[in-house]
């Protein structure tokens, strides 16, 4: 082998061990049609282009293709030499097809010089490379589609809790993290009971993704079941776990109960390892409840307890999950004094209460998924 061959051939193999180790770092379609470009800019190319096209929506609308430019972009405009799909051929202007292995089609990659054409061993880099990239662009487009429907399922069972009894005003909302970060298991519901009680139910599936969607929703209907036999929230949630204990592929959850009484002007609270919700009361001034916390559910160990407190008509309980107050680094305990020392504007109803906390809190760029639920005693008109 001619000496420069060789040097060619060595080269080939560092450029494309280097495409492994840059190309797909996240699966981001942006992100890796950029890293393909800037890697093309780098290795074989001063300018380079990658039109990515992504999958159509299955009902309707149209999709938005991603164009990303590296490198000295107006030499693209400079006419293709050769046919568009022939990845042989050299010239001014490459264009080779952004295509799995497995033949599906993702867009093109365009790639350019100042002068002088592209040899073999570069246009195999440039096509290597954008089968690379395709195969990731693949993963993020499989990726997204799966966080859309795990989206979907945990806003749709979310946004249809049960009905309270009417004597209650409730407001609830679910914020799921970064569009990056597959959604968690995060929910919310309330029960309507005899005698004019309602039971609110908070819950936090361990994990993310469908699975945990999937799993929240068999937290959810065990939950719908076993609080139709009116029990005290302690024995619901030792129904719970022993149910759930017997499926050993169902991943753990915390939850907490509240049963709320509005006759006797009380609450009644039962944990499964969840942290403690919040009274607000009229003045707007919060309290954290102090209560026993038994093991998260589907553990099997049981030894749930309950507690009692007064609840005034104008009180307006705020139950949530570990998104709304955790912070990376920071000790759980902190996460819940700023939460207690929020001070709400006097005569805050559910919805204000929801409202104001999440703002407060900078819920919306919080580290992990979100769900918030208030309620508060419905007034009645006077006669």
């Amino acid at each position: 082998m001619p000496e420069g061959e060789y040097e060619a051939v060595l080269a080939r193999l560092d450029a494309l061990e280097h495409a492994a180790a840059e190309i797909g770092t996240r699966p981001e379609e942006g992100t890796v049609c950029a890293e393909l470009a800037e890697f093309l800019v780098r290795r074989v190319a001063d300018a380079a282009a990658v039109d990515f096209q992504p999958q159509p929506p299955e009902e309707g609308g149209t999709a938005t293709g991603v164009a990303v430019t590296a490198g000295k972009g107006a030499l693209l405009d400079r006419p293709v030499d050769g046919p568009a799909d022939d990845e042989q051929r050299t010239g001014a202007v490459l264009v080779l097809p952004l295509r799995t292995p497995q033949g599906e089609d993702m867009g093109r990659v365009r790639v350019a010089r100042a002068a002088g054409g592209f040899s073999a061993h570069e246009t195999a880099v440039v096509a290597h490379a954008a089968r690379l990239a395709a195969v990731h662009l693949g993963h993020a487009r499989r990726l997204a589609a799966t966080e859309a429907t795990a989206l979907h399922l945990q806003r749709a069972l979310v946004a249809e809790p049960g009905r309270p009894h009417p004597n209650l005003e409730i407001a609830g909302r679910y914020l799921p993290v970064g569009p990056r970060t597959l959604v968690g298991g995060d929910w919310f519901e309330t029960v309507r009971l005899h005698f004019g009680r309602s039971l609110l139910v908070v819950g936090d599936v361990m994990g993310h993704g469908l699975d945990a969607a999937v799993d929240m929703n068999a937290y959810r209907s065990a939950l719908r079941e076993v609080a139709a036999s009116d029990l005290p929230p302690h024995r619901v949630l030792r129904q719970l776990d022993a149910v759930v204990a017997e499926d050993e592929g169902r991943r753990p959850a915390t939850c907490l109960l509240i049963q709320v009484d509005p006759a006797r002007s009380t609450a009644t609270f039962a944990s499964a390892g969840h942290l403690p919700p919040v009274v607000f009361a009229a003045d707007g001034s919060a309290e954290l409840v102090d209560l026993p916390v038994g093991p998260p559910l589907g553990t099997g160990l049981g030894g749930y307890e309950p507690a009692v407190r007064a609840l005034a008509p104008s009180d307006t309980l705020l139950l949530f999950t570990d998104g709304l107050v955790e912070r990376r680094g920071e000790d759980i305990d902190v996460s819940l004094d700023r939460l207690a020392a929020l001070r709400l504007p006097p005569g805050s109803g559910p919805e204000e209460v929801v409202d104001e906390v999440l703002r407060r809190l900078d819920a919306r760029t919080a580290e992990d998924d979100v769900a918030v639920l208030a309620a508060r005693r419905r007034e009645r008109p006077q006669e």
